[in-house]
Parts: C-alpha cells; structure tokens; sequence
C-alpha cells in the first residue's frame, strides 16, 4: 500500500492543515515509509504469541494487606514534643 501525495494533501485539508510542496513531498515519504514498516511487520508470523498488553513480564510487589495491631496511645504520645490527655499538643496557626 502506497500513499500518494494527494492523498496527504486531502488529510491535510481536512485537518486544516497547510503545507507546502517541501513539506508535502516530506510527509509523503514518511507516511509510505511508515506503511512499509507495517507491511513488514504483518509478515511476521504470530500465530503462536500469546497477545500482552507490555513488552515486559510484570509482576505485583505489593505485599499482602494484613491485620495488625496498633501501637497503643500511650506509647504513640511518649514521642510527642506535648501531649494532654489523649492528644497531641500543637501550636495554634489560625
């Protein structure tokens, strides 16, 4: 499959795009280059590849979510700078 260079204009057109008869001849070229490539990579035979959604085997490395026990207020609040009662002690900003 070949594109030609009226092709490319009318795509241009219809995008409202305006190029001159460099850019035309250059985009061209490009789109044929392109189809060429997918050309090529339709004779690959691909019968027996399973399709993948990436190039690479991804695995998860989360842990699992498990249940554990909290530390208890009292041993949270012996870091704090100031604590009353229950709660931590901070400075008033408004």
């Amino acid at each position: 499959m070949k594109i030609s260079k009226a092709e490319v204009e009318h795509v241009a057109r219809l995008a409202r795009l305006k190029f001159n008869e460099k850019e035309l001849t250059m985009f061209t070229e490009q789109l044929n280059q392109i189809l060429f490539y997918m050309e090529k990579l339709n004779e690959l035979n691909t019968k027996n590849v399973e399709p993948t959604y990436h190039a690479l085997a991804l695995n998860n490395v989360f842990r699992e979510d498990e249940v554990k026990s909290s530390l208890s207020t009292e041993k949270v609040l012996n870091n704090a700078p100031q604590a009353d009662k229950d709660m931590f002690v901070v400075p008033r900003v408004i």
